[in-house]
């Protein structure tokens, strides 16, 4: 047994919400706790720094502080070396009002806390009370204690969850509502698209057809180059680079490489992956801006390779900056800050380049038919085939396939909690691809059929908008589940989740884009076009 104390002094503040962690041996401090509905402990990921409570027979609240740790490091002995290993790190917070006799000094020793007279802190029946310019005196102990735990297996306490039911129950819902919807709009589309184009092509061969009909009619505008077709590349881009970087990290993940036991590891991959995947980025941009006719490779490029980063990085360099004014350890330091810089500015924008030149080297995608000189008027649309109603509804379905899992990731990240079921949020991610798809697929051929052509920055938008329902519901989240009062803690957690939502944004715009451009040429390519 350990003990040490400690004088300071403290102002009133509210301990509401409050928590404070530690770290040995790369595990986190846990405070055990049992719950009257399972029968195995269940940890609490950090302790209180205080609590709000009565005296007895007193109805006025007092703020009271835990200024008392008693600390339980669990070791593992290995039979055959007889060497020990740290697998566990538990603590027992107590609010115990110190005593002492005389001045204090460094020779002070407790009365109410004396390691030589074998006197330690059990409970909390007399607690420290926070008053304003009042001392507190800070004690603990600690106590090693011998495990059965192996050290390869002391991380399976930690990751055991407490409502696993709910979270399978609700992965399960979730995949069952998204395959019926998938597989419903999978097959209305393939029988209504073999039915058109049976009977496109029939009447050709018949020489029946008075007048094209339907998607067929605006085949000589359907690949005409859109508006701000640049910024139009410059996003696909992105999208193909952060979709590469999602991609092979849950992969890795899902494999067991990126475990929550290695701290920063998930950060680090992602950073990693990011600035390689350049490479794709400058290869998609340029293929898709040479097709477009364009010249100035190098101005898409450089968009290309600064436009989204840039913009995240502003973000976040504001958000840093309010860490620093708070005097908060949580602050990036400027060598991590170069080190970002340098993974930017060194690797990934040669990259960028890189790419961009090897695709706009190759030769330029043909359209499957001509486009005609002169655009053809496009007719009114009916109210809910207009372009704010028809990329806001085509969100929904989206953010449906990922919004249930999406809770337990904002409670990992604002809850301390961890996350590690990284096979279950692979499967979400290959829904949402799917989603993504199918619904931009669906009402890009709605659009087609009532004669309006203007698809390249719809089929963004539409899977792109669920990103706006994935906003509003992590500001859902912060006034139902969270408990933050202070400004600067509500613009950083807001700001951290808008860097989400765009980046979610450009993600799954992305994905509905090359869903789209892929069904469009398929089925203009399947038709008989004098």
């Amino acid at each position: 047994m350990h003990s040490k104390y400690l004088l300071l002094y403290i102002r009133l503040f509210t301990f509401d919400a409050f928590f404070s962690n530690r770290i040995l041996d790369n595990l986190p401090l846990v405070v055990p706790y049992k719950r009257s509905d399972i029968d195995s402990l269940v940890y609490q990921h950090g302790f209180r720094v205080g609590l709000k409570g009565q005296y007895t027979g007193s109805k006025e609240e007092k703020y009271f502080i835990h200024n008392h740790l008693t600390f339980t490091v669990k070791f593992h002995k290995d039979e055959q070396t007889g060497a020990a290993r740290i697998v566990g790190f538990e603590v027992k917070p107590f609010s115990v009002k110190h005593e002492y006799e005389g001045n204090w000094d460094d020779k002070t020793r407790l009365t109410t806390c004396n390691p030589h007279a074998k006197r330690t802190v059990t409970s909390s029946d007399s607690p420290q009370e926070v008053e304003d310019k009042k001392e507190i005196i800070f004690t603990y102990d600690v106590e090693f204690e011998e495990s059965e735990v192996k050290w390869a297996s002391r991380w399976d306490t930690y990751l055991l969850m407490a409502d696993d039911q709910i979270h399978w129950f609700s992965i399960v819902n979730s995949l069952m509502i998204v395959l019926f919807l998938s597989g419903m709009v999978a097959m209305i589309m393939l029988r209504t698209l073999y039915r058109d184009i049976s009977n496109y092509n029939q009447l050709e061969t018949q020489e029946e057809a008075q007048e094209e009909t339907g998607w067929k009619l605006v085949h000589g505008d359907v690949f005409r180059q859109p508006t701000n077709s640049d910024l139009l590349c410059v996003y696909v881009g992105s999208g193909v680079q952060f979709f590469g970087m999602v991609l092979v990290m849950m992969i890795f993940a899902a494999l067991g490489f990126l475990s929550p036991s290695n701290r920063g590891g998930l950060m680090t991959a992602m950073l990693l992956l990011w600035v390689f995947m350049g490479l794709f980025a400058g290869y998609s941009s340029a293929r898709l801006y040479k097709m477009f006719k364009g010249t100035e490779w190098k101005k898409i490029t450089l968009r290309t390779a600064f436009m989204f980063p840039g913009i995240v990085f502003a973000i976040f360099f504001v958000l840093n900056a309010l860490i620093w004014g708070e005097k908060s350890s949580g602050a990036v330091p400027f060598g991590t800050m170069f080190a970002l810089m340098f993974l930017w500015f060194g690797i990934s924008v040669p990259l960028v380049f890189v790419g961009s030149y090897v695709g706009f080297k190759k030769p330029a995608i043909e359209d499957p038919v001509k486009t005609n000189k002169i655009p053809r008027q496009i007719p009114k649309q009916a109210w809910y085939m207009t372009p704010v109603f028809s990329i806001l509804i085509g969100g929904i379905l989206p953010f449906g396939a990922v919004f249930i899992e999406l809770f337990f990731i904002l409670t990992s990240i604002w809850l301390h909690q961890f996350y590690y079921i990284f096979g279950f949020l692979f499967l979400v991610f290959i829904i949402l691809i799917v989603t993504c798809a199918e619904i931009t697929i669906v009402l890009c051929y709605f659009q087609l059929c009532s004669e309006d052509y203007l698809w390249w920055w719809r089929s963004y938008l539409t899977s792109g908008s669920s990103a706006l329902y994935l906003f509003l519901y992590t500001a859902f989240y912060f006034f139902t589940k969270l408990n933050i009062t202070k400004p600067i803690s509500g613009i950083l957690y807001f700001g951290y989740m808008l860097i989400a939502s765009y980046a979610f944004f450009v993600l799954s715009g992305t994905i509905g884009f090359y869903a789209c451009f892929w069904f469009t040429r398929l089925i203009y390519s399947s038709v008989k076009i004098d």
